[in-house]
């Protein structure tokens, strides 16, 4: 199954949409570099979110990105996942970013392959607060391959 029947497969839509004030992906060469895109989950992680929620919230942040690189490139056949940046809002007494973030990796890896096109470098880093309030924000690089 390609990348693109695996999201589809997950119950990823793709759409076209308008463009906005900012640009969600853009192409440099041979490489897509996306926006932060933020969670519809607003809060903070060890003030009231848990882990899972958070993890949910990396999860919706990383279908955002795939849709606005499905917009830019049209298919999410032919990539490679490069970088993760995953910035989560909690607290200072909060340890467990990286446990978050994996909802943004494990749905790359289950698209793209934890061993192949899906293995990707990632940092996962805690915010005093992110814009609108968000839970997570992330942003990722895709490398167009070929």
């Amino acid at each position: 199954m390609t990348p693109q029947q695996q999201a589809e497969s997950l119950g990823l839509k793709f759409e076209k949409i308008a463009p906005g004030y900012l640009n969600l992906c853009i192409r440099s060469g041979n490489q897509l570099l996306s926006s932060g895109h933020v969670s519809d989950l607003k809060g903070k992680l060890g003030a009231g979110l848990t882990v899972e929620q958070g993890y949910a919230a990396a999860k919706n942040c990383a279908e955002k990105i795939l849709r606005s690189v499905w917009q830019t490139h049209g298919t999410l056949d032919g990539l490679r996942v490069i970088k993760v940046l995953g910035c989560v809002n909690s607290t200072l007494e909060f340890t467990d970013q990286h446990l978050v973030i994996n909802g943004a990796s494990d749905l790359l890896h289950a698209i793209f392959g934890k061993e192949g096109d899906g293995y990707h470098a990632r940092s996962a880093l805690g915010f005093a607060q992110l814009p609108t309030g968000a839970a997570v924000e992330v942003e990722a690089i895709f490398e167009i391959k070929g």
